[in-house]
């Protein structure tokens, strides 16, 4: 099962981000991690009449630092008798600033609440989305709505096989990652778990350039029966590989008993669709797939997805990722 050693919760909205401290709080104490919580403040630039670096900027700058510390520590007193809470306060642009504390400090997990994207009609928004393609560890985004304990969690997996052989393993080696912090979240919140892969045809979309015979509604129906069974052996055998492989893990999937669904038709409009009808209150899926592109920005499909939801999110890099981010400037 998935164990956390070193979590960084990101307070960047006071009263509102409790639900990601609280979550954070209680991931520290059941995986016996490290927990350091973070506010970030803009770098204050020189202004007309003011010094980048003069005593005006420099002290404005120091009192915005000494008001997030306050917050914070307001913010971590009712936890401080049940861990030991480390916290801080970074400057600079807040989504560099985040990867650049799990690149220089080892974390591997960050925890926030989205921006409130009040201008936005999506969910998600600026330096969230630039988190969530650009952070080498899991990011969980917490819905600051959210209910106390979830009910339903949906793991989104891609069990496809028509990807060149490197980049076969890398996936699988994701979707192991998703099914077993998907089980352990849903163990630890006793909630509903679902798996979820979609497929699309390849027998609709040569049929849609081709006017053979062979392309017939009874042929077709055929063949179509034929590719989800295909589709379904491949889900099925990643659930019992990864059974095989982690006694844990089939310990917590024989305790679960996870659903799981098979759905025809683009990922980036099934997906966010069954979310919707389950009403489901954290969605867990990778958002790269390919790996050695320096800085290579999660697909289309994944950022689609984001964009069509309004559930927490638990978003996991594949291994071999490579963030653009670097220390330097």
């Amino acid at each position: 099962m998935q164990r956390f050693k070193k979590i960084l919760c990101v307070m960047e909205h006071g009263e509102a981000s409790k639900p990601a401290l609280e979550r954070a709080v209680a991931l520290a104490g059941n995986n016996q991690a490290e927990l350091m919580v973070v506010g970030v403040t803009p770098d204050l630039p020189g202004g007309i009449g003011m010094l980048e670096t003069g005593p005006v900027s420099q002290d404005l700058q120091a009192a915005m630092m000494s008001e997030q510390e306050a917050r914070i520590l307001s913010l971590l007193k009712p936890y401080r008798q049940r861990l030991d809470i480390k916290h801080g306060v970074l400057t600079g642009t807040s989504f560099l600033e985040v990867v650049r504390a799990v690149l220089r400090d080892g974390h591997d997990l960050v925890i926030k609440c989205p921006e409130s994207p009040s201008w936005l009609s999506r969910f998600f928004s600026g330096d969230d989305m630039h988190l969530l393609r650009k952070c080498p560890c899991p990011v969980w985004l917490v819905k600051p709505e959210t209910p106390t304990t979830y009910r339903r969690i949906l793991a989104a997996v891609d069990v496809n096989d028509g990807y060149p052989a490197k980049e076969l393993e890398t996936r699988h080696l994701l979707n192991v990652q998703i099914l077993q912090m998907a089980a352990s979240l849903a163990i630890s919140e006793s909630a509903e778990l679902h798996v979820v892969h979609a497929w699309e045809s390849m027998r609709e979309l040569v049929s849609a350039f081709m006017v053979s015979s062979d392309f017939s509604g009874e042929n077709m129906a055929v063949d179509l029966q034929q590719e989800r069974r295909q589709q379904q052996q491949l889900l099925d055998a990643l659930i019992s590989k990864i059974r095989a492989e982690n006694a844990s893990v089939r310990d917590a999937l024989d305790y679960l008993q996870p659903l799981t669904h098979l759905l025809k038709g683009a990922a980036r409009q099934e997906i966010p669709a069954l979310a919707n009808r389950l009403q489901v209150d954290c969605i867990i899926m990778g958002t790269v797939a390919r790996t050695g592109i320096r800085g290579f920005i999660m697909g289309n499909t994944a950022e689609t997805i984001l964009e069509q939801i309004d559930c927490s999110v638990l978003a996991i890099k594949p291994v071999g990722f490579v963030t653009p981010v670097t220390l330097e400037d």
